[in-house]
């Protein structure tokens, strides 16, 4: 009978131990996505590199790596959190300013759920401005729009979530404007905040702000930033995204005059079959006070291109842009001088599991 007692026991506790493990495998997904890429800059930099405000697919003439990155995931019904590493030149250049350490850092936050809906998550997160990420295959053009480069693609603070119906809303704590470590001398802190409102699946409507400084305190210049997008999907095969991103910034510190930079865009995608669809995109960026882009001239750049995707399988996509840019003022790097306009061919291959 003792015996019997303890075979029960032990039967008991591998069958609660397997549950807890098929729990755990339930909670912990893991993922990762790699895409080489090969840029063809008609203007030809004899350095490899094109222009600075440029972050993604930005060697010439070479077969390159944007990104390979793995991720972690783990999700429960009170705590989720994420942690991913990258590389890549995305990560060379679109985070030249962290530390060196800090730049193979995909995502690395943790959340906890304070109430039915109401979530506060801390770390490294992806930004809660714009429709664009690096992740090129989530993205309907391969190479990302002016106004995509040009603001943050992630974060690093606190945000505060709630979800109710159609409506999502969050508040966030930052170290500064697509920055992990703050810059030296900065004591102020930087905030933003998110409205999305999706009435259906065919269309999303998002709000984004930011308010701080990318300043030392001792020259603080405030920035006020503003996205507005929405993606429609019209019908089965055709989609439009429109975007519209604002911004100011103080001439100096207690100015009370403004520069300002703002950007437009339009992409119109159609799925022509299962696995080909085609997109094109119009743009405009205008900084002519150089709060974001610096360049030779005034910058007031027109942008256009026409994209190609092809999907092999679920994991595997093909694609093929060309793309132009034009401008009044010479802004384009060309051959060791200055150009009006650029032109590029790009193609990629996306892998994803």
């Amino acid at each position: 009978m003792k015996v019997l007692r303890m075979l029960g026991i032990t039967c008991l506790l591998a069958g609660v131990s397997q549950a807890a493990m098929a729990q755990a495998d339930s909670s912990l997904t893991f993922s990762g996505y790699a895409e080489v890429y090969y840029n063809y800059d008609f203007n030809r930099p004899t350095n490899h590199l094109s222009d600075g405000f440029l972050y993604n697919f930005n060697r010439h003439n070479e077969l390159n790596l944007n990104l390979a990155m793995v991720k972690a995931a783990y999700q429960t019904d009170r705590i989720r959190g994420n942690i991913g590493l990258m590389a890549g030149t995305y990560a060379q250049y679109n985070l030249a300013a962290e530390p060196e350490l800090l730049r193979h850092v995909w995502e690395a936050n943790v959340g906890v759920r304070l109430a039915k809906d109401l979530w506060l998550d801390a770390g490294i997160m992806p930004s809660h401005i714009g429709f664009e990420s690096a992740v090129g295959k989530d993205n309907w053009t391969l190479s990302r729009s002016l106004l995509a480069e040009n603001s943050p693609y992630y974060e690093a603070g606190a945000k505060l979530s709630y979800a109710t119906g159609n409506w999502q809303f969050s508040a966030l704590y930052l170290n500064g404007w697509q920055r992990i470590q703050r810059v030296s001398g900065n004591q102020t802190p930087a905030f933003g905040w998110q409205v999305q409102f999706k009435p259906n699946d065919k269309v999303t409507l998002n709000s984004s702000s930011f308010i701080g400084s990318d300043k030392p305190d001792s020259t603080r210049q405030m920035r006020y930033f503003h996205n507005l997008y929405a993606v429609v999907k019209l019908s089965d095969r055709w989609g439009v995204t429109a975007a519209f991103d604002i911004g100011i910034q103080q001439q100096s510190k207690g100015s009370s005059t403004y520069d300002a930079w703002y950007s437009p865009i339009a992409i119109v995608r159609y799925q022509w079959t299962d696995r080909l669809a085609l997109a094109g995109r119009v743009e405009y960026y205008q900084d002519k006070k150089g709060v974001i882009i610096s360049s030779p001239a005034p910058f007031a750049v027109w942008g256009y291109s026409l994209n190609a995707d092809y999907r092999f399988t679920d994991h595997v996509l093909a694609r093929m842009e060309g793309r132009v840019l034009n401008s009044k003022e010479a802004v384009f790097q060309k051959d060791g001088g200055v150009a009006s306009s650029n032109t590029s061919l790009k193609t990629s291959l996306c892998f994803s599991f």
